[in-house]
């Protein structure tokens, strides 16, 4: 009876602590690890999080930029951290879906070594072709592409985007070569210049060149519209089924307590509903989302299922 009344005590006494340490959190400067270089969108979208977690709580939120292999460095650097909420990761689509189903050997579980935050905001791709390529419409395309088997080419500079264009190949019934470059700008500049046909990669960078008519249009990936180019239709008017948006989140390492996650998934809520934030959002043409971490983890076991056929079925592998 006394161990019994003992271990009561203690447990007591851990929930009396823990519920001081979630109510005085933050207390110290807070490490928000992004698996990018400087400038780019994962970084963008930290920095803004970030800002307004300094403005709201009065501790620094300090970006730690831990660019390389897929940001696998930066997950598994923070998912073998203190499990205090003092360390986050700000990862997207690439390093938390598309990885677990790319490498045979990953040095972190997406779902069981990380408490998933919240996500931030959510974009579709957009399909381009060079203005030579004889089609105005997805329907076109892939009537062209059937009609001239291997005789297109299309540009890459991510594992994400190349997932993309395999989906579609494989959706449509179409034989269209991979070109691997490095980073959007790259595959952009390919398709602008002719050297590939097509490419899917994200929408900021490409915006310029849609207007100014050197590249064309086709569809974007999500399943309605984007608010941000209304006039591009969506890849499932044409490939019923097809979707593909990205997302940026962030997470903090498994076993983090559970009052100080919840606080955490609060405060990226409030930040996304922020007038100034949504603007900045917008302009980048990402959906604001703030979502829950159950529907986190949910949203990523759904696309962990749907990435893995893909995958084999296109034999992508990790350079």
């Amino acid at each position: 009876m006394k161990n019994a009344a003992a271990v009561i005590r203690a447990f007591v006494l851990f929930c009396a602590v823990t519920a001081v340490w979630a109510q005085t959190y933050p207390a110290k400067p807070i490490r928000i690890v992004v698996g990018f270089p400087p400038g780019g969108g994962n970084d963008i979208i930290a920095r803004l999080v970030g800002a307004k977690m300094q403005e709201n709580w009065g501790q620094p939120a300090v970006i730690d930029n831990k660019p390389g292999a897929n940001s696998i460095i930066a997950a598994e650097f923070v998912a073998k951290s203190a499990a205090d909420g003092y360390t986050l990761l700000v990862n997207a689509t690439g390093g938390m879906s598309v990885n677990p189903v790319l490498y045979a050997k990953l040095p972190y579980d997406s779902l069981k070594d990380f408490v998933p935050i919240s996500m931030v905001g959510s974009f579709p791709l957009v399909l381009v072709v060079h203005p030579s390529v004889p089609a105005n419409s997805v329907q076109e395309l892939v009537a062209y592409a059937k009609a001239n088997p291997g005789k297109l080419n299309y540009s890459a500079g991510s594992t994400a985007f190349q997932v993309a264009s395999e989906m579609f190949k494989q959706m449509t019934g179409t034989d269209i070569k991979h070109i691997p470059y490095k980073g959007s700008a790259a595959s952009i500049t390919a398709v602008i210049a002719g050297d590939v046909q097509m490419t899917i990669v994200d929408t900021p960078p490409l915006v310029p060149q849609i207007k100014g008519g050197k590249v064309r249009a086709l569809a974007v990936t999500s399943t309605k519209r984007s608010a941000s180019m209304p006039e591009v239709p969506a890849m499932a008017e044409t490939v019923p089924g097809y979707e593909m948006v990205l997302w940026i989140g962030v997470f903090a390492p498994a076993g983090t307590p559970g009052d100080v996650a919840a606080r955490l998934t609060a405060e990226v809520a409030r930040i996304v509903r922020l007038p100034d934030i949504r603007e900045k959002l917008d302009g980048m043409g990402v959906e604001p989302l703030g979502n829950t971490s159950e529907q986190m983890a949910e949203w990523i076991r759904r696309e962990i299922a749907r990435f893995g056929p893909v995958v084999r079925a296109g034999n992508i592998r990790a350079d």
